[in-house]
Parts: C-alpha cells; sequence; structure tokens
C-alpha cells in the first residue's frame, strides 16, 4: 500500500502561483511536480475540444499529489483528470485546478494475498492486460473502457458484461488535507454508472485493490483480442470522440433509441452523431467547439424524449462555463 509522504509539515494553506515546478517555484512550497496556468483542455480530453483550465497540476507521484492538496486552498475548485476520455470543459473554462492522474499515479502490481493493486492513473486496458497475463480472469472487460483505474472507480465503468465494483476488495482515498484513507465497498453507494460515499466527505480516488478469479493467460489473451476487434468494428475509435455518451436505460439500449430516432449522422457544427455507433458522438473533422457537442448532446436528449418518452442520461461530464454570442462568460450547470 502506498504510504503517506514523509517529514509532512502542516502548513498555512496558500492559494499556489501558477507556472511553477518542483525544480523551482514549486520546490518553495513543497511539491515537485508541475503546476501550469491557462491549460488548454483540448490537448488533453478524447474529444479534443473545449476551453481552458485555470489550474493544472501535474503530480510526481502520489505522495507528491497528497503535498499539493494539503498546500491547496480547500474551496479551490478540483477536476481529477485521468485520459480525458468522458470529459468536456466548457470553451468558457472551469476556475479552478484540474489534477492529471496518467503518468504519475501509475503504480500496478499484484499483492502477496493474490490481489491486484492499482493507482488511479493506471489505463484500465493496461490492468487487463495485467491481470490476464498473471492468469487471472474476468478483467477483460477492462480493456474496452477507454480510461484510468481512477474514472472506472469514480463512475463504476462497465461493458462486455462486466463492472468494476464487481471486483474491487478495497480502495485508497485521499483527502483535501493530504491524509491517506483505506476504505471497503460497504462505505459506498453503487448503482449503474454511479459510485458515491455513503457519508459525504471530500475524498478523490487514488488506488484500488482488486479480486479476480483465477484463470488462464492464454485464454483471457484471445479474449482481449476478441474485443479489441469487436471494438474497431463497431465503434468509431479512428475520430475524437468520449465512448458512451448515454447511459443505457433500463431494458433498452441508448444507441437504439437514438437509432430509431432517425439521429445517426445528425450534425452541428462539426460535431457528429457516429454513423457506425448512435451512442458516440464524434468531433468529425477536429474543429468541434465544446458548444456544438453539447447542443448536439441536448437534440439527442430532446428527441429520444420526444419520440420515445424516455429521458437519456448523460455518462460522459460536462463542465465549466459557457460562452455567449457576446464573448462574456456564464455559468454551466
Amino acid at each position: 500500500m502506498a504510504e503517506p509522504p514523509k517529514n509532512f509539515v502542516r502548513s498555512e494553506q496558500i492559494v499556489i502561483p501558477p507556472e511553477t515546478k518542483g525544480s523551482g517555484e514549486g520546490g518553495r512550497f513543497g511539491f515537485r511536480g508541475a503546476l501550469r496556468s491557462n491549460e488548454p483542455m483540448a490537448r488533453h480530453v478524447s474529444w479534443r475540444a473545449g476551453g481552458a483550465v485555470a489550474r493544472a497540476f501535474f503530480p510526481a507521484d502520489l505522495a507528491d499529489l497528497a503535498v499539493f492538496l494539503h498546500r491547496l486552498r480547500r474551496d479551490e475548485p478540483l477536476l481529477m483528470v485521468g485520459l480525458g476520455s468522458n470529459l468536456l470543459v466548457r470553451d468558457g473554462g472551469f476556475d479552478g485546478t484540474a489534477i492529471f492522474t496518467h503518468g504519475a499515479l501509475d503504480t500496478l502490481r499484484r499483492e502477496a494475498d493474490g490481489s491486484f493493486y492499482a493507482e488511479a492513473g493506471v489505463a484500465s486496458p493496461k490492468l487487463a492486460r495485467f491481470v490476464g497475463n498473471q492468469a487471472c480472469a474476468d478483467a477483460e472487460f477492462l480493456a474496452g473502457i477507454p480510461g484510468t483505474v481512477g474514472g472506472a472507480l469514480a463512475m463504476n465503468a462497465g461493458c462486455h458484461g462486466g463492472e468494476t465494483w464487481r471486483y474491487v476488495d478495497r480502495v485508497l482515498m485521499l483527502k483535501r488535507n493530504g491524509e491517506q484513507i483505506v476504505r471497503t465497498p460497504e462505505d459506498f453507494a453503487i448503482g449503474y454508472r454511479h459510485v458515491g460515499l455513503k457519508q459525504g466527505s471530500d475524498e478523490i480516488f487514488v488506488g484500488a485493490w482488486f479480486r479476480f478469479p483465477a484463470g488462464d493467460a492464454a485464454t483471457a489473451r484471445a479474449r482481449l483480442r476478441e474485443l479489441l476487434v469487436r471494438r474497431i468494428a463497431t465503434q468509431p475509435l479512428q475520430l475524437p470522440n468520449a465512448g458512451s455518451v448515454f447511459r443505457n436505460p433500463p431494458g433498452d439500449h441508448a444507441a437504439r433509441l437514438i437509432e430509431a430516432a432517425g439521429l445517426k449522422g445528425t450534425q452541428i457544427d462539426g460535431a457528429q452523431v457516429s454513423e457506425k455507433h448512435a451512442n458516440f458522438i464524434v468531433n468529425r473533422k477536429g474543429g468541434a467547439t465544446a458548444s456544438a457537442i453539447e447542443m448536439l448532446v441536448g437534440r439527442v436528449q430532446t428527441e429520444v424524449a420526444e419520440k420515445f418518452g424516455v429521458h437519456l442520461v448523460r455518462e460522459v461530464r460536462i463542465l465549466g462555463e459557457t460562452v455567449s454570442r457576446s464573448g462574456r462568460h456564464g455559468e454551466g450547470v
């Protein structure tokens, strides 16, 4: 299990200035990672669209993140970002700090008790391959989740009949004061594409221990290849997208409803309902704005509701401020 930072210094909360790094200004505040200002999120989300975040922190590792959070003002809005595959920041940006876990919180190992420990920044497909190579079964579905372990934990991500929290033994959480705490599934209300602490607390997922049944490495590798072939055949992976946009309603599939509503191929300013998979919205030529994507999301919801009486719930996160035609910012909802 990851250890808390050593020689932890309790100090006053501060607003850390932008453009600092551990080798320079950041070192003065005790962290080693890089902090940037006005970071364009189009560089970091799989839709390749959207506004900037006021501050972006790239931690060196988990201990570094704990130090940074402890030093950060408690009311600072936070946005956790893994691979950015389920996220859209509105064109007016996000007035807070985004924390990037991929490439930093990357510990992945098999424990002595047979469980698998993965930090939040580990890509879900990487965990799937690692588990399979260790001759365990049932992790293959994780290869179909184009995000990180942290995102999978936060939303109980799943596909191909598997769901993340079915295999969670315990999780490592990080509080805003930098303290680490281990929790069990009993501490959470877990549902379809939703996870929340039963007792409200300002904590973030930074790691988890998983348990998978014994299996066969060759069988797992074959299953992973099969799922990859299926994804390539059925999903628009060659175009910028955010995976499934909507949750499947009870007893039905969002893609079926969208296609039945005649919305496949529908476009708004470069954003398009995929012709390959109706529950995907693609940035067809790479020039769509976050506003265009969000407008298309809303249009799909409206038309499906009007034709079938079903409200499609977004699976993707859309946050930040809008930009009006006058150029003024407005709070997003």
